[in-house]
């Protein structure tokens, strides 16, 4: 190459240099000024610098092994090599390398440490909780070996294995090349094909390796405790304790002999690599022999023909350590007969449960929030809102809340330029919240906080005063307004001129066509007043207006990493962060509520789960956030995390002070980076609930692991699954759990809690109801199992039962829906009540026009079995009497008796009359019911099916003879559903206990 040739691959190499490590200070330095905004530097520091370390430790280590076997190999070169044809021609690579042979070397050790240093820092995690490991103070069941050796130790010293491994690996090709060069290595000539020191060198690397391979067997005896075991569990089973751990005792042993006999034979007795080389043989025919056949043939022969019996002690092992593992252990497990068919009269005056039941559904009244509270195009609810608690005039009861966002997307073209996207659109307004079991207005929902301010007079639809008083209602920092999905949306606040506000608050006037600017005040944001700031962030966001706009000026502050989950995230990297945030008003301010959870996946015999398929149902990337495809074994709510929706402020509350991982991590980062239980605010931790991902996995494990004895759980009669979706059951979709502030029994008073009902397995009956809550600050689950010879009806078949086998309910149903609307499902509520179980499900309606929002126009009911007391009623409170009516009666009323006499006037339904092509379809209608009650009584399922199907016909018929009467298929009149009179209330609020 020519001299200018050279000097332009030097400029390229440096100026790419100058770019990569600029960047890498840039991300550095702006990383650090975020850190200490938030005031969390001490895990910045500790991540950075043990990163660091490691990357040099272990980059630092793999260079001096590989480069010092490559240098050993150069200086044991015979000095005199015998001529031949093979010499002659590595001459020319001799000639080569030698002058600068340590340059050589040198440059690929430090490529190959380069890789290696990058390969150890990102171990860090496994680092920290080596070196600050807890016990468990549980003991493995077969070596009595505390657990905290696996879930801190063993991932830490399996990697260094690896890296023994590799290094011995690597030094042995690179030496034998070495000796292969400058002749130690012969493959022509006369003579030996190995000089002696090229020998030693060579097989003390080879039984290096073995003895490696020794430690290796001996960290083998501990992970058999890990592994997936024939019986769909983890752990070891028979065959391996009662084989393959005796085999790898037995072979560790045979590799340190042959690691010796290689070293020894070699070099010291018979100086040749024949008894070497039949060492190694035998140490792979042992492995094979010893290691796999003799298990497989345990397996075989002794462990398959009574796979129940031998394998039942390490059933009970995977049960136990699962139970533990996943916060199972303590469930409280009842039963519940559910043999009550009839609705009882105490639904009418009960006052734990019935006045709790939520009626709005927070998926699909998001839109109606959206459409009746945005104002604005831009303001945005998201896909799903929240349900949470509050305390109002005494009572306590669920709110739908929702936030009103930023939603970058759904600016105009000529809001969305630079300036207005950061510095003018920067943060929404106003938690608004309606009553979960109250509608108004034909079905929309009761709005009592979130009111854009005095000139927002609400209608006679909402509150006319605020009953969740916010004192700082603005949103800087949520779901929408960047990061996480929505893509990173950052903000320049503050303005010199007191004056001059240019951030765009809220509408305001009669009409909303005013608007109020407003300048951020809060302790939120880094400062970029100065030209080094406004250059570090031009730089890192790659914009020339950071520069040059007038709007960054010395009083502004950049506010990014605005996604409160993000947020926390990035402050605890070591958490894993449930999909679903959800806002409270805790003392004045709005703040953003996150569960974090500490994992492993190495503890001993417990089940091991993916979290991304354990937790998907039908609200995944609904308003929520799909969990990574992590492995697992064991989870902890070890924290609460909060973030200020105002100021960003990120606070990390310890929630499980057992948590040893926890205990772990706080040491790790200095022992105040979580602030202790019995520090969390009362009103705060009023607004904890139990976590929907966790209370998710724990319910598919308890699926199967509600089945202590080891026999029982073998033979898989009594596993149980989640339903499908009621209103979609084709689609494969779970049906995601609800939360609900109510009574269940065995409770002393209602309570906020998570349920889900789960189905035998195989089949769409119920068998149990499983709850999640929190009792003096501690999480309980309870179970509710229904006995196996009752065969109450699941959520799918009661939604069939409740939507097909009523032909009024049908007709109405038929009636609501038409070209011009669609029905949609909220989400069925399974409640135990009076002995029998309570289904409700609310019914909405929602136009196909432009901008329609879905409306509570209905509200399906049923008790018992879900087909013989059904209701579809305009509210709940006309629902609950409706059922009690026919509980009185026996029995819903049959079908209109339209064919026996002929009346005086034609037959009418719904205020129509029936022509005779009418008053025909409504006979075949009642005889095909008739026929269903009949087979249904009879107990034959194949004559109950033909029944149905021979109904479904006669509806059919009934609608077509309907069409051909051209009868108008409009939607009825929205009749209120209120379950409650609107009161105006107090604008003061208080979190209820939950």
């Amino acid at each position: 190459m020519s001299r200018r040739g050279r000097v332009t691959v030097g400029v390229l190499i440096g100026v790419f240099l100058l770019f990569t490590l600029m960047g890498w200070a840039v991300e550095v330095w702006t990383d650090w000024l975020w850190f200490d905004e938030v005031d969390y530097t001490q895990v910045y520091t500790g991540v950075l610098t043990t990163r660091i370390l490691l990357f040099f430790a272990i980059g630092l280590a793999m260079a001096v092994v590989v480069g010092g076997n490559l240098y050993l190999a150069y200086r044991l070169r015979p000095l005199l090599r015998p001529h031949s044809p093979e010499q002659a021609t590595l001459e020319r690579y001799r000639m080569v390398l030698s002058p600068r042979i340590g340059t050589w070397i040198a440059v690929l050790s430090v490529i190959i440490g380069l890789f290696a240093g990058l390969s150890g820092q990102s171990r860090w995690r496994d680092w920290l909780l080596f070196r600050n490991s807890t016990p468990f103070g549980i003991k493995d069941p077969e070596f009595g070996i505390d657990v905290g050796f696996y879930v801190f130790e063993y991932p830490f010293w399996r990697y260094l294995l690896g890296v023994g491994f590799t290094a011995v690996v690597l030094s042995v090709l690179g030496a034998l090349a070495v000796h292969y060069v400058f002749g130690g290595v012969r493959l022509q000539g006369i003579g030996d094909r190995m000089t002696t020191a090229a020998r030693a060198h060579l097989t003390s690397l080879v039984a290096a390796f073995v003895l490696l391979k020794a430690i290796a067997y001996v960290l083998d005896r501990r992970a058999l405790l890990l592994e997936q075991d024939p019986p769909n569990l983890y752990g070891a089973g028979y065959a391996d304790i009662n084989a393959l751990l005796p085999a790898k005792e037995i072979l560790a042993y045979i590799s340190v002999v042959v690691a010796i006999a290689i070293i020894v034979f070699s070099n010291a007795v018979m100086r040749n690599l024949v008894w070497p080389g039949v060492s190694l043989a035998l140490l792979a025919i042992s492995a094979v022999a010893i290691g796999g056949i003799y298990p497989w043939a345990v397996q075989t022969f002794e462990v398959n023909p009574s796979v129940r019996d031998k394998e039942r002690d390490y059933i009970e092992r995977s049960i136990i350590a699962t139970r533990e593992a996943f916060g199972l252990k303590d469930t409280d497990t009842n039963a519940y007969t559910a043999t009550n068919l009839t609705p009882p009269a105490s639904l009418a005056t009960d006052t734990a449960v019935v006045p709790n039941i939520r009626v709005l559904d927070p998926e699909l009244v998001s839109q109606s929030y959206t459409q009746l509270q945005q104002v604005r195009g831009f303001y945005d609810f998201g896909q799903k809102l929240d349900i949470d608690r509050y305390t109002i005039n005494g009572k306590t009861q669920d709110y739908v809340v929702g936030v009103r966002e930023i939603n970058y997307s759904r600016l105009t073209a000529q809001q969305g330029n630079w300036l207005n996207r950061h510095t003018v659109y920067t943060h929404g307004f106003g938690l608004v919240g309606a009553p979960a079991n109250q509608v108004v207005c034909g079905g929309q929902p009761y709005f009592v906080s979130g009111f854009l301010g005095e000139d927002d007079i609400p209608d006679q639809c909402a509150s006319p005063t605020e009953q969740i008083g916010v004192e700082q209602p603005r949103i800087y920092y949520g779901e929408r307004v960047g990061g996480g999905q929505q893509g990173a949306d950052y903000a320049i606040v503050g303005q010199t001129d007191p004056e001059r506000n240019v951030e765009y608050d809220r509408p305001t006037g009669a009409s909303g066509d005013q608007g109020i600017n407003y300048t951020y005040t809060g302790e939120g944001g880094v400062e970029i007043g100065s030209f080094m700031r406004r250059l570090l962030y031009g730089i890192k966001e790659r914009e020339s207006n950071f520069l040059l706009s007038d709007a960054v000026n010395n009083n502004s502050k950049l506010l990014y990493v605005r996604n409160p989950r993000d947020r926390v995230e990035k402050v605890a990297p070591f958490l894993t962060m449930d999909g679903d945030p959800y806002p409270a008003m805790v003392d004045g301010r709005i703040v953003w509520i996150l569960d974090g959870y500490t994992t492993a996946g190495t503890f001993p015999y417990s089940q091991r789960v993916n979290l991304q398929s354990e937790t998907t149902d039908e609200l995944t990337n609904v308003g929520t956030f799909q969990l990574a495809r992590e492995n697992v074994n064991y989870i902890r709510n070890s924290v609460k995390a909060t973030v200020d929706a105002y100021d960003g402020t990120v606070k990390l509350y310890e929630f499980d002070e057992a948590d040893p991982v926890l205990k772990a991590w706080n040491k790790a980062f200095g022992g105040d980076l979580v602030t202790p239980k019995s520090q969390t605010p009362a009103e705060l931790a009023a607004h904890f609930r139990y976590p929907a991902d966790l209370f998710k996995v724990q319910r598919n494990l308890l699926a199967r692991f509600h089945v202590t004895d080891p026999g029982e759980f073998f033979n898989g009669s009594d596993f149980w699954e989640v339903p499908n979706t009621p209103d979609a059951p084709d689609t494969g979709v779970k049906q995601p759990p609800y939360y609900l502030l109510t009574q269940f029994p065995e409770q002393n008073e209602p309570r906020f809690q998570i349920t889900s009902a789960v189905t035998p397995l195989g089949r769409q009956n119920l068998a149990a109801l499983i709850s999640g809550s929190y009792v003096d600050g501690k999480p309980q689950l309870q179970v509710w199992e229904l006995p196996d010879q009752t065969a109450v009806q699941g959520p799918v078949q009661v939604h069939q039962r409740m939507t097909n086998t009523n032909a009024q309910i049908r007709q109405d149903l038929n009636l609501l829906s038409s070209n011009q609307a669609q029905v949609l499902y909220g989400n069925l509520l399974s409640l135990p009540f009076g002995g029998g179980m309570l289904y409700v499900e609310p019914v909405y309606v929602k136009s196909n026009q432009e901008n329609a929002y879905p409306v509570l126009q209905k509200v399906l009911m049923s008790y018992g079995d879900g087909g013989s007391y059904v209701v579809l009623a305009n509210s709940l409170q006309e629902g609950i009497q409706e059922l009690v009516d026919q509980g009185k009666q026996g029995g819903a009323p049959p079908p209109p008796q339209t064919g026996e006499q002929p009346p005086q006037q034609p037959p009418s339904v719904g205020g129509q009359q029936l022509t005779p092509e009418l008053a025909a379809a409504a006979d075949k209608v009642e005889a095909a019911w008739a026929e269903v009650k009949a087979a249904r009584t009879a107990g034959d399922f194949e004559r109950e099916g033909k029944a149905l199907k021979a109904f479904d016909d006669a509806m059919a018929e009934f609608q077509a003879a309907l069409d051909a009467a051209n009868r108008p298929a409009t939607n009825p009149t929205p009749a209120p559903s209120a379950t409650a009179t609107p009161q105006p209330a107090s604008p003061s609020a208080t979190p209820g206990g939950g």
